[in-house]
């Protein structure tokens, strides 16, 4: 597995213009900015904290990679545990999930929202930045040049939840950055529930990566070339990554969406001028499910330093904040 080169991902994410059909961007669509200067400027505040929200643990790997290269910012994380898996869900109610969990995160204040799911980011971004007057970045973009940058002969494959599959956002994110890239999708309905059952290294989990990743290695099967470049598009995925290494083997690039998203962020927050230079972060984390199983996850992510970045997890009610 070769290590992704950030910097070459940062010019593949400025390589072209965004579509303007909701493909995860950070330029104007339909004719307008997406986060109007006069709105931040009207409310200063660089101490404000960044909203990362997902369906579940999986956003933990983005906000953990803002925690390395943002180390003086705030985080507020949201994950939603009663609802998840988003993958398999109609795109009416993801539609509607994202919208209450980033005017959730807009009423804590949060100077810049990222959504660390592909699966909202792929059916709800648009949305949810006409609606919302501070930065939402979504993670589809920032994976796509990602890949671009890793992949040697444009041959990508993306594992992906269904949602997202069927959304077509990663084939038009990575054609958008380049024309002649060969794309395979998978959609990967297994791999979800694994990981937030705490099975990411686990028998069956190898089992359904060898189901959904082995076809994808042989040329001819699904794809001509083989991939060279595997991108994980969902933030669960990186979850399984050690797993993922042993079916894909040395010569196949794995690559996910984290370190480009927060290389997003901090541009954006540079650009508007909000990066915050306090050096006493405070970050909190907040689910909507089982705190007690979300904790556990959790720190099996961040490992000893889980409960520096977060002592405790709260619980949120996202619907009684819509209904108040």
């Amino acid at each position: 597995m070769t290590c992704l080169n950030v910097p070459n991902a940062a010019r593949a994410l400025r390589r072209r213009e965004p579509r303007r059909d909701g493909v995860d961007g950070d330029r104007p669509a339909r004719g307008r900015p997406r986060w109007p200067a006069a709105a931040l400027s009207a409310r200063p505040g660089a101490e404000r904290p960044i909203g990362v929200f997902d369906s579940g643990v999986g956003g933990l790997t983005v906000l953990r990679e803002l925690r390395g290269q943002l180390p003086s910012e705030s985080t507020l994380y949201l994950g939603d545990e009663a609802r998840m898996p988003y993958g398999p869900r109609p795109t009416g109610e993801v539609v509607a999930f994202t919208r209450e969990a980033v005017r959730w995160l807009a009423a804590w204040d949060c100077k810049l929202i990222v959504l660390a799911c592909n699966t909202a980011t792929s059916v709800a971004l648009e949305l949810v930045r006409d609606e919302t007057d501070v930065p939402v970045i979504g993670v589809i973009r920032p994976g796509a040049a990602a890949a671009v940058a890793a992949s040697s002969r444009r041959a990508i494959g993306v594992l992906a939840t269904s949602g997202t599959v069927r959304s077509g956002a990663y084939v038009r994110a990575l054609r958008d950055l380049d024309p002649l890239v060969d794309v395979v999708q998978q959609a990967c309905p297994k791999l979800v529930p694994l990981v937030e059952a705490g099975e990411a290294d686990s028998d069956d989990a190898e089992a359904a990566i060898r189901e959904y990743v082995g076809p994808l290695l042989e040329d001819g099967a699904v794809v001509s070339p083989a991939i060279d470049t595997l991108l994980l598009g969902c933030t669960h995925y990186p979850l399984l990554r050690e797993r993922l290494t042993k079916v894909a083997g040395p010569r196949v690039r794995i690559v996910d969406s984290a370190a480009t998203t927060a290389l997003a962020v901090r541009e954006v927050l540079e650009s508007h001028r909000l990066t915050r230079q306090d050096a006493d972060p405070r970050h909190r984390v907040f689910a909507t499910g089982p705190v007690e199983h979300f904790a556990a996850v959790a720190m099996a992510i961040f490992g000893g330093a889980g409960s520096r970045i977060f002592p405790e997890i709260e619980r949120a009610d996202l619907a009684a904040h819509s209904r108040s």
